[in-house]
């Protein structure tokens, strides 16, 4: 059975996580679980109620800082973020563990693999983002970092002075997703569907613009050195995603030493438009390692 848990950090953040136990309980044997931009953990919550893996690992869905109930004011950072989870995995008494990440989660994990190398047994991507293989629209958010970047500042500043929301909408993704999934019988609600989920005014309904405006940035910086990476790595690419060129996401992921890729036929939500693929792709290969 799931229970929440928080971590208190240094400067009083509390990063708060759904913590499930495996049935027979064994140090280093855990799976961390990691949202997405603008995101929280309910992203992962039907993938906790359905895996066959809560048998022989534990289970935490994490509030990323700044994320769900996880509340922060002060600046976000991949580092920020790592450091928060390998607090988290020694509160719990695990030495390494197997990181899953969805989009800016999945650059988490591969931040916190070239940071915490020896915490990090394996790590699965979903639509990891890589700055080199953007195309498009994203190709040009990526370039103009430097620029959000410091709006971002600026609205922290704005925020500081007490220019900002009391409160931003809750957003139960576990919800959202059957309702997604109820809709997506015609082409047509497909199209509404990726509408929906690609938009930003629906994200800033949930989440604070000075943390929108600083994870674009963080998400697109330039990731580590994929061949120095030499843990296994699964990676599962959406088969509809737009955002990324086929060709340099091919290159890039070839670097890595240990990598698998599965394609799963969708958008960029597979965990959304595929959860049973993704979740029996995820299993397989966790079950698999040594």
């Amino acid at each position: 059975m799931e229970t929440l848990r928080r971590l208190r950090r240094p400067d009083g953040v509390e990063i708060v996580y759904g913590f499930t136990p495996a049935a027979e309980r064994t140090p280093g044997r855990a799976l961390l679980l990691l949202h997405g931009l603008a995101s929280n953990k309910s992203r992962f919550a039907e993938f906790v109620e359905q895996t066959r893996l809560s048998a022989r690992f534990d289970l935490l869905r994490v509030d990323l800082r700044g994320h769900g109930d996880s509340q922060a004011r002060g600046r976000l950072s991949l580092e920020l973020w790592c450091d928060d989870l390998a607090a988290l995995l020694a509160a719990e008494g695990h030495p390494q563990a197997i990181l899953v990440g969805h989009s800016l989660g999945a650059q988490v994990a591969l931040a916190f693999a070239a940071r915490y190398r020896q915490q990090s047994r394996a790590l699965a991507l979903i639509d990891p983002v890589f700055r080199e293989a953007l195309r498009g629209k994203w190709r040009r958010i990526a370039q103009l970092a430097p620029v959000i970047g410091a709006a971002a500042t600026l609205v922290r500043a704005a925020n500081a002075l007490g220019l900002q929301r009391r409160a931003v909408e809750p957003y139960d993704l576990r919800a959202l997703d059957e309702e997604a999934r109820a809709a997506l019988a015609s082409p047509a609600a497909t199209a509404d569907f990726v509408r929906r989920y690609s938009s930003t005014c629906e994200d800033l309904r949930h989440f604070r613009t000075a943390h929108y405006l600083q994870e674009l940035v963080e998400m697109f910086r330039p990731a580590p050195p994929l061949a120095a990476l030499d843990m296994p790595v699964l990676v599962l690419l959406s088969s509809g995603g737009t955002f990324a060129d086929p060709a340099v996401m091919a290159r890039l992921l070839a670097q890595l030493p240990r990598a698998q890729t599965v394609s799963i036929d969708c958008q960029h939500w597979p965990l959304t438009e595929r959860p049973h693929e993704v979740r029996t792709a995820i299993e397989r290969w966790c079950e698999a390692l040594p």
